[in-house]
């Protein structure tokens, strides 16, 4: 909203030193940029060479090499139609993925955990605890499921929550056949009770079925030089373009401000924060009511381009009580 004077003609509102538009009484809207250094390329192109640890090489080395090859459960590459993944052999750049070729069903064990009262009096046999600590005499399999099995003990039955993609039915399955093997907790005679972070936790294991997707990984190649592929990457990732001509001296100086830092102004917002606004694509916060529009977020990531240079986009809208 912009102000008039007693003649009609539209006026800005004043900006404050720490970047609130003097005046605005409704909720807040903060407006922060980073800059992304170096090309797209840096940042979503790997080399064959130097692949992420989390994808599976023999699947990349397989799907490179035109021959047929399958996954079990997870994607081999962790890409998604809404976040491909990129590799560079040779001189030619190719996009990863993967599709779901068929579903198999199979049985795991599962650690959950459940805290002992150590007043309670139970007996334990006199058999000790064993320490599933890095110190502790437990395998690296079985102290990273304990690790992962205490997080959903801890929240069992409290306003906690856990990393939902580790934890699995309230506990850790060892999906892993070198894991299994290694298991300490697993074998027949294993430890009934083990410690962890000064608590003490009952071990149970059941054995439960899973059925689990199984993935072929896909290569399409995409470009043969930067160029190009710099060209795709900003098609994919990049949303609003903004040339330095196409602000006014004073919302350049808004959006300068903003890198690195934030800029906030209470609703209604300046002309010049609207006119920014509308320049990057945010034009659902400008009535300041984001709130009832449908399918738009209380807050809001993009990247943008203005002027040479990449900028990642964050926005947020607080309401009154918040600010």
């Amino acid at each position: 909203m912009v102000a008039e004077d007693a003649a009609g003609r539209g006026r800005r509102r004043p900006v404050t030193r720490d970047g609130d538009a003097g005046g605005g009484g409704g909720p807040e809207l903060r407006l922060s940029l980073s800059r992304v250094d170096g090309s797209l390329r840096d940042r979503y192109v790997r080399s064959r060479d130097d692949p992420p640890e989390e994808w599976d090489e023999a699947a990349l080395d397989a799907v490179l090499a035109g021959e047929s090859y399958a996954t079990q459960h997870r994607r081999p590459f962790f890409a998604g139609p809404d976040d491909p993944a990129y590799v560079l052999r040779d001189g030619t750049y190719y996009e990863l993925g993967s599709v779901v070729v068929d579903e198999v069903a199979e049985t795991y064990p599962v650690l959950r955990l459940f805290e002992v009262d150590e007043g309670s009096g139970s007996d334990d046999g006199g058999e000790s605890a064993a320490d599933a600590g890095d110190e502790g005499d437990l395998p690296q399999a079985d102290q990273r499921a304990v690790h992962i099995a205490h997080f959903a003990a801890r929240a069992r039955g409290d306003v906690g929550g856990y990393p939902v993609g580790l934890v699995q039915r309230g506990g850790y399955a060892y999906r892993n056949g070198t894991a299994r093997a290694e298991s300490a907790l697993l074998a027949a005679d294993g430890p009934d009770r083990v410690t962890y972070r000064d608590t003490t936790y009952r071990v149970e294991i059941e054995r439960e079925r899973f059925h689990e997707a199984v993935y072929r990984p896909i290569a399409e190649a995409v470009a043969e030089s930067p160029e190009r592929m710099e060209t795709i990457l900003r098609a994919t990732f990049v949303g609003p373009r903004v040339e330095r001509d196409e602000l006014s001296d004073e919302a350049d100086r808004i959006l300068r401000r903003a890198v690195g830092n934030e800029y906030a102004e209470t609703h209604p917002y300046s002309d010049v924060y609207v006119e920014l606004l509308r320049a990057i694509d945010a034009r659902p916060f400008i009535d300041g009511n984001v709130r009832k529009d449908a399918g738009v977020r209380e807050s809001e990531e993009d990247m943008i381009r203005y002027g040479g240079e990449y900028y990642e986009r964050y926005l947020r809208i607080l309401d009154e009580e918040e600010n």
